[in-house]
């Protein structure tokens, strides 16, 4: 099934510029690259031309020798691939970290002029050493995400209409629909098991036998740990530690990743690289501590104290076991302490271009979320159970530093509700933040 994803807008956009650089769609595997620019080229152009470097690596040697347009666009010919049409072609290179050359050659192709190029990549930063020259100016990197909760509910056939409703109730701040309430939010618990991953949710979408949708779920994280033993090279043991790590140090009641917890000699020197390798394949996202609430964040950031989740909530399920999937459906949402709901949230405010940060000075007041809207400080909290109005370091954080703070968000399982200082939304509300 074709399932719609809100970047097939900023593709249209970049095709009707009339000067455009390459489009270069960054993310990690199976969140739908190469779907959605293989729909994208058919539709759009007239000519689609599409060359998997990985699939077939013998292609690289077009890009060897002279990079000029006309010398690597005859090699692709005499290789097969084509036709190539003056202003109705696109030109899409999958999986192009696997090719280094044509990363660089990329400046030749678009000063030519003739035909328009998408790349698509994962793990990008292990090549970084092997690009000689990076297409600077010829270049436009977007990222790609799994689905968010939005994409979700078009999946599942939850109008356009009904979600502006839902938006209208957020940006109001009153409550939805009661009987619309609780529709979402069996939406939601389906999305925390299932994820965003668009196979899966296809696979579910399409016969919801969980059987099938954990098993897919499975072959993506043993392609997660294959990669890492492929690609991460000297850093693999400890890639591979920290990645199998994430979902029981995301358990603890204090959600802070704690190295020592994977060896007694763990120090961020040690594990730097590997996080940094997880981070740029798009598997990890770090959440950094601020110890102070002000803006902007990164003055105030420890680096060596941060959490870490994934961006796909159904993958986080898979890796606890099948215990969870049963319990989150039967609306159990404060299982794990709340960490399934706070990946969620997290992974949302990813998605829509959020960079995350925890507040916690000393042990003092910690906040889950801290973010910049419309330059103001923002605090996020996630409560999974009943007592989401329990809040001590939210209510102390605003006695001391109200003037600072733009808005205080609780995101709960109940609806709209605001008081003076706080407004509480339900936990599918993440996906407008």
């Amino acid at each position: 099934m074709n399932i719609s994803r809100k970047i097939i807008n900023d593709l249209i956009k970049w095709k009707n510029k009339p000067q455009k650089e390459a489009l270069l769609i960054c993310g990690a595997r199976q969140v739908g690259k190469t779907t959605i620019v293989r729909q994208f080229g058919r539709k759009h152009y007239k000519h689609f031309v599409e060359i998997n470097f990985e699939q077939s690596p013998e292609v690289r040697q077009a890009f060897e020798g002279n990079r000029d347009a006309d010398s690597i666009i005859g090699r692709l010919s005499i290789m097969g691939y084509g036709p190539f049409v003056e202003r109705q072609t696109l030109v899409f290179f999958d999986e192009i970290q696997s090719c280094p050359n044509a990363r660089t050659a990329i400046k030749f192709l678009v000063e030519d002029g003739r035909f328009d190029y998408i790349e698509t990549g994962s793990l990008l930063g292990i090549n970084y050493a092997n690009v000689s020259s990076y297409p600077v100016g010829f270049e436009r990197q977007i990222q790609m995400y799994p689905l968010d909760f939005e994409e979700w509910l078009w999946a599942n056939g939850v109008s356009a209409q009904v979600v502006d409703s839902v938006r209208k109730s957020y940006t109001n701040e009153v409550p939805v629909d009661s009987f619309l309430h609780e529709q979402l939010m069996k939406h939601y618990r389906a999305f925390l098991i299932v994820g965003g991953m668009p196979k899966v949710a296809a696979t579910y979408l399409e016969n919801p036998d969980f059987a099938e949708t954990l098993n897919q779920q499975r072959i993506i994280i043993d392609s997660y740990r294959l990669d890492i033993a492929k690609y991460a090279g000297g850093q693999k043991t400890r890639a591979k530690r920290f990645f199998d790590a994430i979902p029981s140090q995301l358990a603890k009641e204090k959600k802070r990743f704690v190295l020592s917890d994977l060896e007694k000699t763990a120090s961020m020197q040690k594990y730097e690289d590997a996080a940094q390798w997880l981070s740029d394949a798009g598997v990890a996202v770090f959440c950094y501590n601020t110890h102070s609430l002000e803006l902007p964040f990164e003055q105030y950031e420890s680096r060596n104290l941060f959490k870490v989740y994934l961006l796909d909530t159904g993958l986080l399920c898979n890796m606890w076991g099948t215990d969870v999937q049963w319990q989150v459906l039967q609306g159990d949402l404060a299982i794990n302490e709340g960490a399934l709901t706070e990946n969620f949230v997290a992974a949302e405010l990813v998605k829509h271009g959020h960079n995350l940060h925890y507040y916690d000075y000393k042990s003092r007041n910690e906040l889950d979320f801290l973010i910049q809207e419309q330059n103001r400080l923002s605090i996020l909290e996630v409560k999974s159970g009943k007592e989401y109005k329990k809040h001590t370091s939210l209510t102390n954080s605003l006695l001391d530093n109200s003037a600072k703070i733009g808005r205080s968000v609780v995101f709960c399982k109940f609806n709209v509700e605001k008081t003076d200082q706080i407004t509480y939304l339900p936990l599918y509300m993440a996906m407008f933040v």
